[in-house]
């Protein structure tokens, strides 16, 4: 069964280098906080993130604390079975209730759900048609 749900994901950039990845996720894991899901990629010698965990607070202090500014913002949660054609339902709703999803990012693994996180024109809405 697919749902839908409201999710505050942290976002940050800072100049990319060898070995950045490795000394956040230290640090958060430091903190006894999980990473949920994760988005990171460079452009033009930047790194980009954007990441959810189980202790969204606790996450922020850890990159306070580090002086990364961050902020937050909120992205539709969708866990979906695992299975072909699950994105494209999800999909259409959403442009079906005329929502724009600005960017999305997801992953599957070898069990019976699927995680995506979507930042749309309308998350509100597009949650309640998701959940429809």
């Amino acid at each position: 069964m697919t749902k839908a749900k409201k999710l505050k994901q942290l976002i940050f950039s800072l100049p990319n280098r060898t070995g950045l990845l490795s000394e956040i996720t230290a640090a958060i894991s430091g903190a006894k906080v999980n990473i949920t899901t994760i988005c990171a990629y460079e452009i033009e010698d930047n790194a980009y993130f954007m990441l959810t965990t189980d202790s969204y607070a606790k996450a922020k202090r850890v990159l306070s604390k580090l002086g990364i500014e961050n902020k937050g913002e909120d992205v539709v949660a969708v866990e979906m079975p695992n299975k072909a054609g699950q994105l494209q339902k999800v999909a259409k709703k959403i442009a079906d209730a005329d929502i724009n999803i600005n960017y999305m990012y997801g992953t599957t693994g070898t069990g019976r759900a699927s995680i995506c996180l979507f930042k749309t024109s309308d998350d509100k809405k597009a949650i309640r048609v998701i959940n429809k």
